[in-house]
């Protein structure tokens, strides 16, 4: 998968609560304006909130549970739409299940990466700590 592409639909899938507090804010009567709004600030905070948390907790089970509360509903949503599209076709139902299955895989784990996607790890290096050692001379050389 083309990684804007997966940008893209990570993106739009974080949003996921987002969408949810602006489709309750247009049934109160915030109209669709005001919706919009609240559907894209309740997104942003939500990946971000997110982001900062995995970063800052140092338990690795508090910090897998906040990637898969990201992760699962990306790796759903990413199943259901191959599945549907699939489905446009003559394919067997068994095909179907098993790109649906590959699809939600793939997302799940572009979902799971760009969440951690700040946390250095135990490198003790930073961001910088994913440069291969074959690079890392040429990088510090230049």
């Amino acid at each position: 998968m083309d990684s804007g592409v997966a940008d893209l639909l990570l993106f739009r899938l974080s949003r996921c609560g987002g969408v949810s507090a602006g489709m309750a804010a247009y049934e109160t009567g915030a109209g669709p304006i005001g919706a919009i709004v609240v559907g894209l600030v309740a997104g942003t905070v939500t990946l971000v909130v997110g982001q900062v948390l995995f970063a800052t907790i140092r338990s690795p089970a508090l910090r897998a549970i906040i990637a898969i509360l990201f992760a699962a509903p990306a790796a759903l949503a990413g199943y259901h739409a191959v599945h549907g599209v699939v489905g446009i076709g003559d394919t067997a139902e068994i095909w179907r299940q098993v790109f649906g299955v590959i699809a939600a895989a793939i997302i799940g784990f572009v979902a799971w990466s760009r969440v951690s996607a700040f946390y250095p790890g135990n490198s003790g290096q930073g961001t910088g700590a994913a440069t291969p050692p074959a690079l890392r001379g040429a990088v510090n050389d230049g």
